[in-house]
């Protein structure tokens, strides 16, 4: 069993490579079936959930890597663009996180209104925005500080704070408000 598992780590690059890895690809493995691979996508699954939890519980954002432990977990393993708004309390403690979009490879549609609906239903009076790049570079594009600037002044006008917009890559995360991008 422990040859087995060696086998799959090299094979697919690591835990990350396996959890992104379809069922299908894991039972072709010699010696994994359908019901193996089923159980081995569950167990990393119910890993993911129990890291996120504990990430999420009593967090309170002081930092841009407040938010990238949160988030980074879940986000840098997406093979496609999804855009997350972190809503905070008074406090900057984490009252949830919620997806606006989901876009394609290296795209997202971002429609201010969704991005600010949950914090303006939930009374939020601050948000930090993130967004994933799958290519692993998490430089923000032109298009990231324009995105950014819209959302901060639509923020100015909802009295909602704009705290920061995450660029969320693999192993590394930018920072639109550090380097003073989309926040003049």
């Amino acid at each position: 069993m422990v040859n087995l598992s060696n086998d799959l780590l090299v094979q697919f690059g690591g835990i990350a490579g396996i959890y992104r890895a379809p069922v299908a690809a894991l039972s072709e493995i010699n010696g994994i079936g359908p019901a193996k691979s089923v159980t081995i996508k569950a167990a990393l699954e119910i890993g993911r959930r129990l890291l996120l939890s504990q990430a999420q519980d009593a967090i309170q954002v002081r930092s841009p890597q407040d938010v990238a432990s949160v988030l980074q977990i879940e986000m840098g393993l997406l093979d496609q663009e999804h855009l997350r708004v972190v809503l905070l309390n008074t406090k900057n403690h984490v009252m949830g996180v919620r997806e606006v979009y989901r876009g394609s490879v290296n795209s997202s549609q971002v429609r201010t209104a969704e991005v600010f609906r949950d914090a303006v239903r939930e009374n939020c009076p601050a948000i930090v925005v993130a967004h994933n790049h799958p290519s692993g570079d998490p430089t923000p594009s032109p298009e990231d500080v324009r995105v950014t600037r819209d959302l901060v002044a639509a923020g100015r006008l909802l009295d909602v704070e704009v705290l920061d917009h995450l660029v969320i890559a693999r192993t590394s995360y930018v920072s639109l408000r550090q380097k003073k991008l989309g926040f003049e």
